[in-house]
């Protein structure tokens, strides 16, 4: 704030140039991420009452995905013979998979059978166009109130509650890292990939996770 009121004044008072003010950036606030407790998510999911909004808040959490990756899935990209959930043309324009839950496949599959929805996974209410972010968002926003939780959560609060609770059970860093789709520091990182190993223990560690979801 104190840089861009001297910056004002001496760009647009003074009408004088100062170059050190393309070199001073301030500082980005580093502060640690909002994570809910397992049982404090699933306190969140009952209070929601629409069936759309419920699932697919349920699948960002049970899947580590983004808002609008959550929204924006359409039903084929449910992989009920692998127990993977696609994500398609994520941030960075990239694809990724992430193991799918029996428990939340057998939710998917109640909520499928109310609403036959296609092609988008969880549809707007009165239109062919998916779910809005932001409408799902002011609903969340509604029930964190209503429970009376006081954090200040996000949706985005449920993806790092997400990879909070696998660290927790001891999925490692760089399982973790492929499943939320981060973009790695280091070069190597780009060729990790999951592994058969790695993907059954990952499938038992959110299986267990996610059975009373």
């Amino acid at each position: 704030m104190h840089l861009y009121g001297i910056r004002c004044f001496y760009e647009r008072t003074l009408t004088r140039p100062w170059p050190v003010f393309a070199l001073v950036r301030p500082r980005n606030p580093q502060k640690l991420p909002v994570v809910l407790s397992p049982q404090e998510v699933r306190d969140l999911l009952a209070w929601v009452k629409n069936p759309t909004a419920q699932m697919c808040l349920r699948l960002i959490y049970a899947c580590g995905l983004r808002l609008t990756e959550g929204t924006q899935l359409q039903v084929a990209d449910i992989d009920v013979q692998r127990m993977l959930v696609w994500v398609r043309q994520a941030k960075g324009r990239k694809d990724r998979c992430v193991p799918l839950a029996p428990r939340v496949l057998e939710l998917l599959r109640a909520y499928w059978q109310r609403a036959r929805p296609r092609p988008w996974l969880f549809p707007a209410r009165q239109q062919p166009a998916p779910l809005s972010p932001t409408a799902l968002q002011k609903t969340f926003k509604a029930v964190v109130r209503q429970s009376g939780i006081p954090k200040d959560a996000s949706i985005h609060t449920l993806r790092h509650s997400y990879a909070t609770h696998l660290l927790e059970r001891g999925v490692s860093l760089r399982v973790i890292q492929e499943l939320l789709g981060h973009k790695s520091p280091r070069t190597t990182a780009r060729y990790t990939h999951l592994t058969s190993p790695t993907l059954d223990l990952t499938h038992a560690t959110i299986s267990a996770l996610m059975a009373d979801l």
